[in-house]
């Protein structure tokens, strides 16, 4: 019997692994396995994303020819132009040096950080959304020249309801950013789609029915097209908050009253280290903004060009 179990002896010594190791790196390898389809998961949506936003960008760039050439046929080259070049990149500018900077550095960390801090951070948008439209307006109202209220009526209204225009879209910027981090999708694609096309549907009517309004019409409907599209946002985050799939998801927000600015108790307002790398990116957001509407800058502070002759231009597939 010894000498059996004096055998036996190597023979457990010689074994593969022990039944604790094996279980060890059995979950090693599930654990593994788990990260690698949840790199494919997040590359897959990444990519998709990116799909749909080239989508998006194609159908932005098909209605706005569609609809630029409609409207010639009921208001004028210069008016179009007006809105077109001056308003339009009263609006981008204003929305772009508000939300660009917030917008690289909350999304640069993915979904892993602390939400409560990062959504305070986002609501400075629209404090610094509201700077920039008085600044800019001021410089569109004053110190560029106005068109011909003959031609082109209702200017300096229209600045005021486009630089609001770009206000209010700020309101859906931390729900934009959860939406990013935690991929979903269809909320963009849906809501930015349906914004669109609202659009351009009611801009058609009222030129039809009234196009003595003039700006009014297109700054009413750059008004609705910011609203329908905080509206879905607000809509599918009330639905969404506090779900099963928001549980699944582990989405860190439970309710909408959580996206309201507040500060817990012991916590900073705002991550700091987020706040300058925040500050990084808006230090370098004028030069991209500048490279991106580089043409309309030059047409709107350097007059190459008429009003009538931007219209035209804009019109251009």
């Amino acid at each position: 019997a010894r000498a059996a179990e004096d055998e036996e002896v190597p023979f457990r010594a010689k074994g593969a692994v022990s039944v604790p190791a094996s279980r060890g790196l059995a979950q090693a390898l599930g654990c593994c396995q788990g990260r690698i389809m949840g790199s494919e998961d997040a590359l897959h949506s990444a990519t998709t994303l990116a799909s749909y936003n080239v989508l998006l960008q194609v159908l932005f760039r098909v209605l706005t020819f569609v609809l630029n050439a409609f409207t010639l046929r009921f208001v004028s080259k210069e008016l179009l132009g007006v809105v077109n070049v001056r308003l339009a990149l009263l609006y981008s500018t204003v929305v772009f040096l508000s939300r660009e900077a917030f917008r690289r550095a909350c999304l640069s960390g993915g979904s892993r950080r602390d939400w409560r801090q990062a959504v305070n951070l986002l609501w400075l948008t629209v404090p610094l959304g509201a700077v920039w439209s008085v600044l800019l307006g001021a410089v569109w109202l004053w110190l560029l020249e106005a068109p011909d209220p003959a031609a082109v009526p209702h200017y300096a209204p229209a600045v005021g309801l486009f630089a609001l225009s770009a206000l209010q879209e700020l309101l859906a910027e931390p729900l934009w950013v959860l939406a990013q981090t935690h991929m979903l999708i269809r909320l963009k694609v849906v809501a930015e789609s349906l914004s669109i096309v609202v659009k351009c549907v009611f801009t058609m009517v009222l030129i039809m029915v009234s196009p003595h309004w003039g700006l009014y019409i297109f700054s009413a409907a750059q008004l609705l097209y910011t609203g329908c599209l905080v509206l879905c946002y607000a809509v599918y985050f009330l639905q969404f908050l506090g779900s099963v799939p928001a549980k699944e998801r582990g989405f860190p927000i439970g309710s909408l009253a959580e996206l309201l600015p507040r500060r817990e108790q012991g916590e900073p307002l705002i991550d700091w280290k987020l706040a300058r790398l925040t500050w990084s990116f808006f230090k370098q957001s004028f030069l991209k903004q500048i490279l991106t509407e580089g043409e309309r800058y030059v047409m709107t502070f350097l007059n190459v060009l008429n009003f009538g002759d931007q219209g035209e231009w804009m019109n251009k597939p």
